[in-house]
Parts: structure tokens; sequence; C-alpha cells
């Protein structure tokens, strides 16, 4: 099994100095999975927005919480359960996104800036 980890780096701002705080993600990757793309996003669960990072792989997309206390607003999305990909926000002022609609109904929306790379890499996967 592989991993990915993407190094993700803070800046905390204290009057003179800025000081660096490097966090580590990981996501566990099935056999044969490789990592296709990723870009930063958020999710809102329970009315709390998470940020984190959505990441295509070969095999599926994953929401990743970027913090370890919002772990249980990590989210896979099989390509198989996928039955539409809808781009958002064409206005010039428009958050850009996608909003991916699953078979069991769930509609899952994913501000990007990558949204046009992403969207179209999924539509070639499912």
């Amino acid at each position: 099994m592989q991993h990915f980890s993407p190094l993700i780096v803070f800046r905390v701002k204290k009057r003179s100095e800025i000081n660096l705080i490097r966090a580590a993600m990981t996501v566990k990757l099935n056999a044969n999975e490789v990592v296709l793309k990723a870009g930063d996003t958020n999710q809102v669960v329970d009315n709390v927005k998470v940020d984190g990072k959505l990441i295509v792989t070969n095999q599926r997309i994953y929401f990743k919480a970027l913090k370890e206390e919002m772990e249980n607003s990590n989210l896979e999305i099989l390509f198989e359960n996928i039955m539409e990909v809808i781009f958002y926000g064409n206005g010039f002022f428009a958050t850009k996104g996608l909003n991916v609609v699953t078979r069991d109904g769930r509609s899952l929306m994913f501000p990007l800036q990558k949204r046009d790379e992403i969207g179209q890499l999924i539509n070639k996967m499912y």
C-alpha cells in the first residue's frame, strides 16, 4: 500500500517574524492506485466548514480534511457511484467548483480553483 503525502505549509505572523508550521497529510492508497490530481477545497458538514483537499486517483475521489480533529469528515467516492458531475460558478465573481451527484442521492459540492482540470478528469473516469 502506497502513501500520498503532500506537504502543506501554513504561515503564522507574529509581529516581526513569520513561523512556518509543516503538517503532513497522508492518504492510504490501494494496490495499483495512483494520484492523478489534487486541489484545495472545503466541505460543509453539519453546518461547519471543513477545509481539506480533493484528491482524484485512478480508482476514486477522496476528500481529506486538513485538521485531524475533523477526520470524521473524510469522504471516499468510487467512480461507479457517481451519477453526474456538474460544473458551477461561471460568473466573474462567483466561486467556481464541482457538484458531484452520487447514485445514493447525495450532492457534494467542492469549490475548486482547478475546477475545469479536475472536473474533466473525473468525467473521463466514471
